[in-house]
């Protein structure tokens, strides 16, 4: 178990990292063309580890077409924190994210039927998050 939370760990550094590095590639071009980098790269850098294991067969017709729809989210979000990022600073930008989540986690949850004794507790913890990073953000900008 100890294995894979610093599997996750090292995630959250990843997604950090990915995301100053798009954030300044959009800086210096825009956010378009830094979500369009980052998923050619991902794709070329994808393909080169199916072929080099050469274990995945998989048939195009036999995918549905709403596993397609992750794509272009994942497409829209690498859009949305290039563009945000370098106005609100990795930060801001993190915290927001996971308030993001954790609030639509709840409601995916919620309208599949999965039953949550601490749905009001984490709403709470969200909303507290919230007006922490806002307190904070409107003391530094005074």
């Amino acid at each position: 178990m100890t294995l894979y939370i610093f599997i996750a760990l090292f995630n959250g550094v990843c997604i950090v990292m990915s995301r100053t590095l798009n954030g300044k590639l959009a800086q210096q071009r825009n956010a378009f063309y830094s979500a369009l980098i980052n998923h050619l790269i991902g794709f070329l850098f994808l393909t080169v580890i199916v072929l080099v294991l050469n274990q995945y067969q998989f048939n195009l017709t036999e995918i549905p077409l709403i596993a397609f729809v992750g794509g272009i989210i994942g497409a829209f979000f690498v859009v949305i924190n290039s563009y945000v990022l370098p106005l609100l600073g990795v930060m801001l930008t993190s915290v927001f994210v996971i308030c993001g989540q954790m609030i639509s986690s709840l409601v995916i949850d919620t309208v599949n039927g999965i039953q949550n004794q601490n749905a009001y507790l984490q709403l709470i913890g969200v909303a507290l998050i919230i007006v922490g990073v806002m307190t904070n953000f409107t003391r530094q900008t005074r």
